[in-house]
């Protein structure tokens, strides 16, 4: 008996330090640590971490690091029960913390401390599964401030390399902060990054462009505010690939389901995926839920317009060209802006109702849309109506909208005049227009506009600009047979006989089955009074199928 007396002492002794490292709170805290494990696309294992809960829906931290190039992540509480990760709510690399949310019902959360002072008690809270953890005592050595609002602490504590992303908690068992990879060689010195901060962190519009949060495939939050939401869906459809992008939509309706904006985004996605009739369905939800409803109108308007035009193969009766005008008639009734009357306009252009369509884009010449981009349209109306001076009258109002000295945006507009000019024959004019364009477009013309251009300077009789421009057409692209063969026709016109024999042969060399290169040879040669060999050469491009070649035999070749 005197002996037990003896033992039990130093058996209550041996606990003391096993009971001073593990606070009274420490049971209940560890119900909100975590393991985070991630996953890459072929469901192998990326990283493991150590996180916690901050909210009672799910909301915990961790270290971002084992999200990059993750597909899928998990957590297993401290029952040993797993959960999927559902979203990322926030991320920074440099601290490397995120804020995620994880599917399921209730989750209990460990309480954020504003701060912690100098030379505080802290411990630390590793992940146990079923048991009180073991805690580890330190001290904070110092707060540094950053970003006017967060302490990044030193603690004097020791810390594994496993413990990273745990918790430390202050002497109430309120978390201060998330511990941080160690930066130096010291083991009893360690590193932790407020857990304000982690919390704090959020999703907002631009954040969907963010390169930290794009490497990770799991999904983002929709932003809470419904303006930084709405940037974000904007965005998502040209930075997300088409599942993530779907599935982005769908959250956003979820958590938005009276914005209009959202059914409207799923309506151009079901129709780019050829689902017309729920498409449908999302433009009548559009309609009614809108504030604008001649907005609604017109975006309707639109999708059927955009879906005759690039989706014509696959027709759906609902939806016409007709239908898209009169949704676009229902907008201008309602509020009658220039926009709805353009969109008209280009309704009726599809449908080859040119002159109605010129009729309405007139009619836009005395709004506040008056414009270029009016006038060349209008003028596109008169082209296919065969009223050529029409069309170039209209041109010329288009360009007469700028003043020189031009700016690029009126290269269009004088490229498509000057072709129009070489076509009726007024070539002089022509060549003013291509010299325009190609003091605006210098670095960015390739041989066609050359070759263009030296149509034009024949027709004007500028044959030296002409041999130049053609010149230059092959120096761009010397393997092109069609340019060897106008610099031969231009020689013979000018007279320049021997210069002709030699870019016909090298048009032979190069093309010995196109037929112009023995049609020029030939009567270049006969031109010399070398009436044998030209004969052979004529003959060869008859063989050949040259249309051209008989009339020259006889007269050249006889």
């Amino acid at each position: 008996m005197k002996r037990l007396f003896i033992l039990l002492p130093f058996f209550l002794y041996t606990l003391l330090p096993l009971s001073a490292q593990t606070p009274s709170w420490a049971e209940k805290a560890a119900k909100s640590v975590f393991t985070l494990k991630t996953f890459s696309a072929n469901g192998s294992l990326l990283a493991s971490s150590t996180g916690f809960f901050i909210g009672t829906n799910g909301e915990a931290v961790s270290s971002y690091a084992p999200f990059k190039d993750a597909q899928r992540a998990v957590i297993i509480d401290a029952q040993g029960d797993e959960m999927p990760v559902e979203m990322i709510l926030g991320a920074n690399e440099t601290y490397d913390v995120a804020k995620f949310k994880v599917s399921t019902k209730k989750t209990v959360p460990l309480t954020i401390a504003s701060t912690a002072t100098n030379g505080s008690s802290v411990w630390l809270l590793p992940y146990s599964v079923k048991k009180t953890p073991i805690c580890v005592k330190g001290t904070v050595s110092s707060a540094e401030k950053f970003q006017d609002t967060y302490e990044y602490y030193t603690l004097q504590l020791t810390t594994e390399e496993s413990q990273v992303s745990c918790p430390v908690l202050n002497q109430e068992g309120a978390v201060i902060g998330i511990i941080q990879p160690s930066a130096g060689t010291k083991k009893d010195i360690s590193y932790a990054v407020s857990a304000r901060y982690a919390a704090d962190l959020t999703i907002k519009g631009l954040s969907i462009n963010d390169p930290v949060l794009k490497q990770t495939a799991i999904a983002k939050a929709i932003p809470d505010d419904q303006k930084e939401a709405l940037l974000a869906l904007f965005l998502a459809s040209s930075t997300m690939n088409e599942s993530q992008y779907g599935n982005f939509i769908e959250r956003f309706i979820q958590k938005f389901p009276q914005v209009s904006d959202g059914y409207l985004y799923r309506a151009r996605y079901r129709t780019a995926k050829e689902d017309f009739n729920n498409a449908e369905k999302d433009m009548e939800q559009v309609i009614k839920l809108a504030e604008q409803k001649d907005d609604a109108h017109y975006q309707y308007a639109e999708l059927i317009y955009q879906k005759e035009i690039y989706q014509s193969d696959k027709p759906y009766s609902a939806w016409s060209l007709d239908k898209a005008f009169n949704e676009s008639q229902e907008a201008y009734r309602l509020n009658p802006i220039p926009v709805y009357l353009q969109q008209q306009a280009q309704i009726r252009y599809a449908q080859q109702q040119y002159a109605e369509a010129y009729q309405l884009y007139e009619q836009l010449t005395h709004t506040d849309l008056r414009s270029a981009d009016i006038f060349y349209a209008a003028s596109r109306c008169k082209a296919q109506l065969g009223e050529a001076d029409q069309e170039l009258a209209l041109l010329d109002s288009a360009i007469n909208m700028f003043s020189r000295p031009y700016v690029k945006t009126v290269a269009p507009y004088l490229l498509v005049r000057a072709q129009i000019l070489t076509g009726m024959g007024k070539f002089r004019p022509a060549v003013n227009d291509y010299n325009d364009y190609e003091s605006l477009m210098k670095t960015q013309l390739g041989p066609q506009f050359y070759y263009n251009r030296e149509i034009a300077e024949v027709g004007g009789h500028l044959y030296q600009q002409a041999l130049n421009d053609i010149n230059k057409a092959i120096e761009l692209a010397p393997s092109d047979p069609l340019y060897r063969a106008e610099k031969a026709s231009l020689e013979i016109r000018v007279g320049r006989h021997k210069e002709a024999i030699e870019t016909s042969q090298q048009l032979i060399r190069m093309a010995p089955e196109f037929s112009d290169g023995y049609l020029f040879l030939g009567l270049a040669q006969c031109l010399t009074n070398n009436k044998s060999e030209g004969a052979k050469n004529l003959n060869k491009a008859k063989e050949l199928g040259n249309e051209q070649a008989q009339s020259l035999i006889d007269k050249y070749a006889n």
